[in-house]
């Protein structure tokens, strides 16, 4: 048995479901929830995107089949806003996490982060804490701590531009490109989100997660913009 969160479902034949399963000890996987939208007491509404859930499966091939769930405790209270930030979180993972590739650690920090989407009052500082965890888990992680062409500390109120695959770097610049130290600092998890931040800090997250999520858009975020304008 294995806990688990379903991170997309589909209708599957007359009566079943193919879910893209996350658990802790096989990363993300599909499976095949047999006759799971048949009968009174549908499975339908177990298998939901945020349920924490225990399944059992079975199979050697790469869609394997759910011979067992249940419900393993309460849901996170996800409405509104936080409801499209889950999907976002799941979006996220099923665009970049290789299927069959366990990260014990970022399902931890996946259960934190709805759990935080249900409880706070801001969002946006749950989702960069995320958004930095995958990259770390990916092996992208980023460098917040230090300005890498002289290698000084980076101070909160010094600008910079963030380079891919390298790192921040000091300007004189103030442009849409340009970031605070105090960004960066927030982003690393040394001080609170200001206002200013949380703007500098969703463009950088969205530029550097571009870069490895490719052209197509997430279909979450769409989502978000047409409801929340």
């Amino acid at each position: 048995m294995y806990r688990a969160y379903l991170l997309h479902r589909t209708p599957y034949s007359n009566s079943s479901l193919l879910v893209e399963c996350f658990t802790k000890e096989h990363g993300r996987f599909p499976a095949i929830a047999k006759g799971a939208r048949a009968g009174r007491k549908s499975g339908a509404v177990t298998l939901q995107p945020f349920n924490p859930l225990v399944i059992r499966i079975a199979g050697k091939g790469e869609v394997k089949t759910l011979t067992g769930y249940e419900l393993e405790s309460t849901a996170p209270n996800l409405q509104g806003r936080s409801m499209y930030c889950g999907f976002y979180l799941n979006e996220l993972l099923v665009r970049i996490l290789a299927r069959n590739d366990p990260h014990e650690e970022l399902f931890a920090h996946y259960e934190n982060a709805l759990i935080a989407l249900s409880s706070a009052d801001e969002i946006e500082p749950a989702l960069r804490q995320f958004e930095v965890a995958l990259l770390n888990e990916l092996g992208y992680g980023l460098q917040l701590e230090v300005e890498v062409e002289k290698g000084n500390p980076i101070k909160p109120d010094t600008y910079y531009t963030y380079e891919l695959e390298s790192g921040p770097k000091e300007t004189k610049l103030r442009d849409r490109n340009s970031i605070m130290g105090s960004t960066l600092q927030a982003l690393a998890g040394n001080r609170p989100f200001q206002e200013t931040e949380r703007n500098q800090a969703r463009g950088l997250m969205r530029r550097i997660l571009a870069y490895y999520l490719g052209d197509r858009p997430l279909k979450s975020r769409e989502l978000f913009t047409q409801h929340f304008r």
